[in-house]
């Protein structure tokens, strides 16, 4: 069956290039996105005052609302979870969270994931597509439509690129997902309010520097030598540890921003002493622009060889890592009464439908 096309996936010089090869006027394409992220409209007929020759042409090459709310769960600190169906009946999850500084909202960008990292519920079933620039997007205008529902006049002021997927395996569809939301007359989500997290695809870290889309940079590194980190993480026998550090030293050059460097504490497997100076020996002189998020580990029923460090050791491993001059957070935990880890949800609505 062929599907229309979220309108969400076109940047507005991308609308207003498809109207004018359409031999509509350049300047509808201003009307029209500002009746679909300012008044956030979710049917064509609503934008009164637009040629409606214009609606009529929209509505027959594109959708507004391509995405189906399945399941949504909220969680007691403000976490919602949305399980959201797809046009062709793919499930997928996004998750919206409350911080002290604004919304942010954990985006999907493919639905499965090849990636197989062996503590991740993800990774549990394999990628069968990548999400379009449109779909990636229709997820944060379903949350902000969410909050709107909701008549307190709240904006999602974050994004996280963190979702089922590698977001770098679907790099142009997720680098045009960046430039609609970033678009000042649209959602107008700052570019330094934006994190992507890749697992460490080398190539793409690269032509994401060149890009210079000018978001936050996040990469899952989870072992400090290539012996643990081909253990737990399989993308590591094709690009090993010098290699992904190779790009982060390009990444570092050419956009001289400072990025981050994922960590989940899996116990007695990660976690140890020797462990943490090992990580800041590989982090090295680039300690000034690094920053270690360690990341509390979520069980997976799927995946009971790891255990969850215990807090004390999760302190032991952050204060080693300080004292070697290493910049270190430990990750807020949010939603752990509604499945908080990323494809849990979406996993279990599987099994129960099977």
């Amino acid at each position: 069956m062929t599907y229309k096309p979220s309108v969400y996936g076109l940047t507005q010089d991308q609308l207003a290039a498809w109207l004018m090869e359409q031999g509509h006027k350049k300047s509808r394409a201003v009307q029209v996105w500002e009746w679909l992220y300012r008044t956030r409209v979710t049917d064509f007929s609503e934008m009164t005052g637009v040629n409606q020759d214009t609606l009529h042409l929209l509505a027959e090459h594109f959708s507004i609302q391509t995405l189906e709310e399945h399941t949504k769960q909220e969680s007691v600190d403000g976490t919602v979870k949305f399980l959201f169906r797809l046009q062709d009946g793919n499930l997928i999850e996004t998750v919206m969270m409350r911080h002290k500084f604004g919304l942010s909202v954990c985006v999907t960008t493919q639905v499965g994931c090849n990636i197989g990292c062996s503590f991740c519920a993800s990774g549990l079933l394999a990628k069968s597509r990548d999400l379009t620039a449109g779909e990636i997007v229709e997820q944060i205008m379903n949350v902000q439509l969410h909050l709107d529902a909701a008549g307190k006049g709240e904006r999602v002021s974050h994004i996280v690129v963190m979702g089922i997927g590698e977001p770098f395996d679907n790099y142009e569809h997720m680098a045009n997902f960046i430039r609609v939301v970033k678009d000042h007359k649209g959602l107008a989500i700052g570019a330094r309010h934006i994190t992507v997290s890749t697992s460490g695809l080398a190539s793409k870290i690269k032509e994401f520097a060149d890009d210079d889309l000018q978001t936050n940079l996040a990469i899952s590194l989870h072992a400090p030598n290539d012996e643990l980190r081909t253990r737990i993480m399989k993308i590591n026998k094709a690009i090993l540890i010098a290699q992904l550090m190779d790009a982060i030293d390009y990444y570092l050059e050419r956009t001289n921003r400072r990025l981050t460097l994922e960590y989940i504490l899996l116990k007695d497997v990660n976690d140890r002493k020797e462990h943490a100076l090992e990580l800041a020996e590989l982090i090295g002189d680039r300690r000034p622009m690094v920053n270690v998020n360690l990341i509390p580990y979520n069980p997976v029923d799927e995946h009971s060889q790891y255990q969850r460090t215990e807090q004390e050791s999760v302190r032991a491993f952050f204060d080693t890592l300080k004292k070697q001059g290493v910049s270190c957070s430990v990750r807020m935990e949010h939603g752990s009464d509604i499945d908080a880890a990323c494809g849990q949800l979406r996993s279990k609505q599987i099994k129960a439908n099977a």
